[in-house]
């Protein structure tokens, strides 16, 4: 089983027309979805509040086939985001965020999922972290996507150094180009150095359009997508990131110690990102943040 911690809460997304709509988002939130969709089992460990909009986060989340463990927020009131779609179907936001998830047990699993606001904001972010020592103390396997919000960061510096002291705790990290520059970084120069953690065996960048490279220590291998009609890219980096996690799971990788199964050979690190990218075209094919079924995946996904 795959625990994933960190944010849920509502995509308010207003549209090119100014149409709007209302869907369960939320980075961790969003992979634990993509991971449900692609038969892996998944616990997400989130807060909501006692409301409407947390009710539509429970109903999304458990009909793809996730349990949850969810704490209330204080206020009541479940967290927004606001996602103002360009002519070009990225996604500008603006937050109403609560998050100040208690202390948790990690539960039996073969790997731990942690990212986005759920691992920068207090007072929540303490409890996140905890669960990352939990799973370090048991030899758990750790993923980390940074997946940054420049209006969260007030010091890119005190940023940049939390960043890496996580980084290092994890095994596989990901990153965006753009997770980079919000740290005023050279994207490959930042991923490179990611590589050194003390646990991390494999980074890897996203480039949007661009495609994505995987690093090890001593290895660089670069894909680039097919090409892709956007509806909007909203969640196509958590569907990239479910997606690798689903495959690695496949691949046993989980089960393996001290190094996971990692780093893998070029070709299988080729099919990793190729799959992953897949998964997240479908998903910018998509209106919001609704990956797919591994049914609805080509024959033989992710070959």
């Amino acid at each position: 089983m795959i625990v994933v911690a960190g944010e849920s809460l509502i995509d308010l997304v207003i549209d090119r027309d100014g149409d709007s709509s209302e869907t369960a988002g939320g980075s961790p939130l969003n992979v634990a979805v993509g991971l449900g969709r692609l038969d892996i089992r998944v616990t997400l460990i989130s807060q909501t509040g006692h409301d409407e909009r947390g009710g539509l986060v429970v109903q999304h989340v458990t009909a793809s086939d996730v349990e949850i463990v969810i704490a209330p927020t204080g206020s009541g009131r479940t967290s927004v985001a606001t996602a103002r779609l360009g002519a070009d179907g990225g996604a500008s936001y603006v937050f109403d965020l609560e998050w100040d998830l208690p202390r948790e047990e990690l539960p039996v699993c073969h790997a731990l999922h942690v990212g986005s606001l759920g691992t920068l904001l207090e007072p929540g972010r303490a409890s996140v972290l905890d669960l990352v020592e939990q799973a370090c103390s048991r030899e758990v396997f750790v993923s980390y996507d940074a997946n940054l919000r420049e209006a969260f960061i007030d010091d890119p510096h005190t940023t940049r150094r939390d960043v890496l002291a996580l980084a290092q705790r994890c095994t596989l990290v990901k990153l965006s180009d753009e997770d980079a520059e919000v740290l005023g970084e050279d994207p490959d120069e930042f991923a490179r150095t990611l590589t050194a953690g003390e646990r991390t065996r494999l980074v890897l960048l996203t480039r949007g359009a661009g495609g994505a490279t995987a690093f090890t220590s001593t290895d660089e291998v670069s894909v680039q997508p097919r090409s892709v009609e956007v509806v909007d890219t909203v969640g196509a980096g958590d569907a990239f990131m479910a997606a690798t996690l689903a495959q690695l799971d496949d691949l046993g990788a989980f089960a393996h110690h001290p190094t996971h199964g990692l780093p893998l050979e070029l070709d299988d690190l080729s099919r990793l990102l190729r799959g992953a990218m897949e998964v997240a075209a479908v998903t910018c094919e998509r209106r919001g943040a609704n990956p797919p079924r591994r049914s609805e995946l080509p024959p033989g996904w992710p070959a």
